[in-house]
C-alpha cells in the first residue's frame, strides 16, 4: 500500500511529455498546486525519441546534399562520407540543450516533479515509488509508443523502430521503410541524403496518405527524382533474416530486401496496465476517450496527447495540454479545432498543410461549392535560387473562405503559420491578396496564390 503524500495537489499529471508539461506549466502559471509524474525523462517522445532529434538528422542529410551538390551553385565542394558519431554529438547536444532549458522551466514553476512510474490508483490518486500522490483532479498523458503488426517482431537489430532508428551507429547501405506516413518518409528521407538505398513499402494507394492527394503526388514525383524507390497498394506480409539481411514479402508477392528493417507503421497509446480501466476511464483500442475539452467519462479526470485518438502531434499535445490547465482554472478556453492545426511533414522536400482535404470539402460542402487554385513554385523567385519545386494549392468555398492551404517544396514547413490565420480567420482570397509579401520570399508565393485566386494574378498564369 502506497503512503499517502501531506499535500492534496490541485492537479496531478502522469506523464510528462508535451501534453504533461504543458498542462503543468500553464497550470502552475495560474495558481494552481501541481505534481508531475514521469518515468523517463521530462519533455517525453517529442523532445527525446521524436520532432526534435529526427529534425536534427533531417538537417544533417540537408547539409550532406548541400556538400555532395554544391557544383550546382558554382560552389567547388564534394562530400567526404557522414560520420555517424559527429550527427549523433550534433543532434544530442541540440536535445541536451533544450532538456536542460525545460527542467528549468518546471522548477522556476514550483511544480512538484516526480521520477518514477506512476499507476492510476484511483481517480484522485497516482502512485509512484511507494508514495500516493492525491489531487482534486487526475491528467492522463502518458503517450505512445512505435507500433508493430502481428508477427513482426521488432529486435533492434535488423528490424528496428524509429527509437532505434535514432542512435544506428552506422548510415545502412540499403533500408526498407515499412509505412509511408510521417515518419516512414522523414527517415527515408534523412536515409537517402546520408547515402542508403532506400525502399518504401505502403498499403495504400499513395505517401503521406493523410495529406491531400495532390501534395502526395508531388511527394512521389520528388522521391522518384531523389532515386527514393517506393511500393504502393500493397500490404507487408512477412519478413524474414536473410544472410546480410532482411528480406519483406508483400501481399501481392513481391519481394524486397536490404540491411534493415525500419517499421513506421504508427505509434500506439501508452495505457496498458497503468489502472486506467480499473479506475473506470473509457478506453477503445487502447485510446483514452475524452470529449473536446479532454475530460473523460470520469469527472475527475481527464487526458491529453498522443493517449487520446487526436492528431499525434507535440503541438496539440500543448494546446490539449493549455486547455485542460485553463478548464480546471476556471477560464474559458475553446476546444482545439484539429482541421485548424498545421501539419508539416520535415522530409525533402517538405509537405505542409492546414485545413481539410479537396476531397473533404467536397464531401462537406458539395463538388459544386469547391474552388481550387494550384501556384506552382517556378514562378517564384526565392524557391528558384534554392533550386526546390513544387505546389501551393488553395481549397476554398466557392465565393467564400479558403478552407485549405496544401504545400509541397523545401522550407514551405515555414510557411505553414500564415496558412494557419488564413485557415482559422476565415480569409477570403481578396483579403489575403491585399496584403503585401516581401519579396523574394517563398512566403511571397502564398500571397500570390491568393492573388490568382482572387482573379488577379501577378507572376502565375490565369
Amino acid at each position: 500500500m502506497a503512503k499517502d503524500a501531506s499535500t492534496v495537489f490541485d492537479l496531478v499529471i502522469l506523464g510528462g511529455g508535451s501534453g504533461g508539461y504543458a498542462a503543468a506549466l500553464r497550470a502552475a502559471q495560474l495558481g494552481l498546486d501541481v505534481a508531475l509524474i514521469e518515468k523517463n525523462k521530462l519533455g517525453g517522445t517529442c523532445l527525446h525519441n521524436g520532432c526534435i532529434p529526427t529534425k536534427a538528422l533531417l538537417h544533417a542529410g540537408e547539409i550532406a546534399d548541400a556538400a555532395r551538390d554544391g557544383a550546382e551553385f558554382g560552389v567547388k565542394t564534394s562530400l567526404e562520407g557522414i560520420d555517424m558519431a559527429g550527427v549523433h554529438k550534433y543532434k544530442d547536444g541540440v536535445v541536451a540543450g533544450l532538456y536542460k532549458g525545460l527542467q528549468g522551466l518546471v522548477a522556476s514553476r514550483k511544480i512538484t516533479y516526480v521520477e518514477g512510474e506512476g499507476r492510476l490508483s484511483s481517480p484522485t490518486s497516482v502512485d509512484v515509488n511507494g508514495q500516493r500522490y492525491e489531487g482534486r483532479h487526475i491528467l492522463l498523458a502518458t503517450g505512445s509508443v512505435p507500433k508493430t503488426l502481428p508477427g513482426l517482431e521488432i529486435d533492434g537489430n535488423r528490424i528496428i523502430s524509429s527509437d532505434h532508428a535514432l542512435v544506428l551507429d552506422r548510415v545502412p547501405e540499403s533500408a526498407i521503410v515499412l509505412g509511408g506516413g510521417v515518419i516512414g518518409v522523414e527517415f527515408a528521407s534523412a536515409w537517402k541524403s546520408f547515402g542508403s538505398e532506400v525502399t518504401i513499402v505502403e498499403g495504400l494507394p499513395h505517401l503521406v496518405p493523410a495529406e491531400d492527394e495532390n501534395s502526395s503526388k508531388l511527394l512521389e514525383r520528388a522521391f522518384r527524382k531523389r532515386g527514393i524507390k517506393f511500393q504502393l497498394g500493397s500490404f507487408f506480409e512477412k519478413a524474414e533474416y536473410t544472410d546480410n539481411g532482411v528480406k519483406v514479402t508483400l501481399a501481392n508477392g513481391k519481394e524486397f530486401e536490404a540491411e534493415v528493417l525500419l517499421v513506421a507503421i504508427g505509434r500506439g497509446p501508452v495505457s496498458q496496465g497503468l489502472g486506467y480501466e480499473e479506475a473506470g476511464v473509457e478506453t477503445d483500442r487502447g485510446f483514452v476517450l475524452a470529449d473536446e475539452y479532454c475530460r473523460t467519462n470520469v469527472p475527475t479526470i481527464s487526458a491529453v496527447g498522443d493517449l487520446i485518438p487526436t492528431l499525434q502531434l507535440a503541438h496539440v499535445g500543448f494546446a490539449e495540454g493549455i486547455l485542460v490547465a485553463e478548464r480546471l482554472a476556471g477560464l474559458n478556453p475553446v476546444p482545439v479545432d484539429y482541421d485548424g492545426v498545421p501539419r508539416v511533414t520535415y522530409c525533402h522536400p517538405e509537405v505542409a498543410s492546414v485545413g481539410i482535404t479537396e476531397e473533404k470539402a467536397k464531401e462537406v460542402y458539395g463538388a459544386d461549392k469547391v474552388v481550387t487554385l494550384k501556384y506552382n513554385l517556378g514562378g517564384n523567385g526565392k524557391s528558384k535560387i534554392l533550386k526546390t519545386a513544387g505546389e501551393i494549392k488553395l481549397v476554398q468555398v466557392r465565393d467564400g473562405a479558403v478552407v485549405g492551404v496544401h504545400m509541397v517544396g523545401d522550407r514551405l514547413g515555414e510557411q505553414v503559420g500564415e496558412a494557419q490565420l488564413i485557415y482559422n480567420w476565415e480569409a477570403l482570397p481578396a483579403e489575403v491578396a491585399q496584403l503585401i509579401h516581401a519579396h523574394p520570399t517563398q512566403n511571397e508565393a502564398l500571397g500570390e496564390a491568393h492573388l490568382a485566386l482572387a482573379g488577379k494574378p501577378l507572376h502565375s498564369h490565369d
